[in-house]
């Protein structure tokens, strides 16, 4: 009786399954620093709110609707995150040029390139904003239901 092992077979396939192992430990991480992400940027906005009362009783004294003061903070956080956003951009874009030169050097071969494609750049950009506007929906929600009265007497 012959018996066939397939050794590079075998090996590949603990290989895969160390890489899929280690690609969800990552997602992993991404998924919790997304929600950080997100809950800090509540608080931040929640802050905002809590420092600006004043502003926001002139607001609404003067005639600005609950949308209108949801709006503006709605407005900020989307800012934040478009900006959040383009720096992660940039930041990797020039990451990128030291890091082509070291797969280089050792590849020892220079069509070997790493790249951002546009398309994925364009979804993490909308994906900062969404989150973004996500974890300041509660504050601004908060900003636009406070009594003009109150917040005008608050120093």
């Amino acid at each position: 009786m012959i018996s066939y092992t397939d050794m590079v077979g075998t090996m590949m396939s603990s290989v895969t399954e160390i890489i899929d192992t280690i690609s969800y430990v990552l997602i992993a991480f991404v998924a919790i620093s997304l929600v950080v992400f997100s809950i800090m940027i509540g608080v931040i906005t929640y802050i905002s709110v809590l420092e600006r009362k004043k502003e926001i009783g002139i607001l609404r004294a003067i005639g600005a609707s609950k949308g209108n003061i949801s709006q503006v903070f709605n407005a900020e956080t989307f800012i934040v995150g478009l900006c959040a956003g383009l720096i992660g951009i940039g930041l990797t874009l020039l990451l990128l040029i030291p890091g082509n030169a070291l797969i280089h050097s050792l590849a020892g071969r220079s069509d070997i390139n790493a790249s951002l494609p546009a398309a994925y750049a364009v979804v993490l950009i909308l994906l900062s904003v969404v989150l973004t506007l996500i974890g300041g929906l509660i504050p601004s929600r908060k900003a636009s239901k406070s009594d003009p009265v109150t917040a005008l007497r608050t120093e």
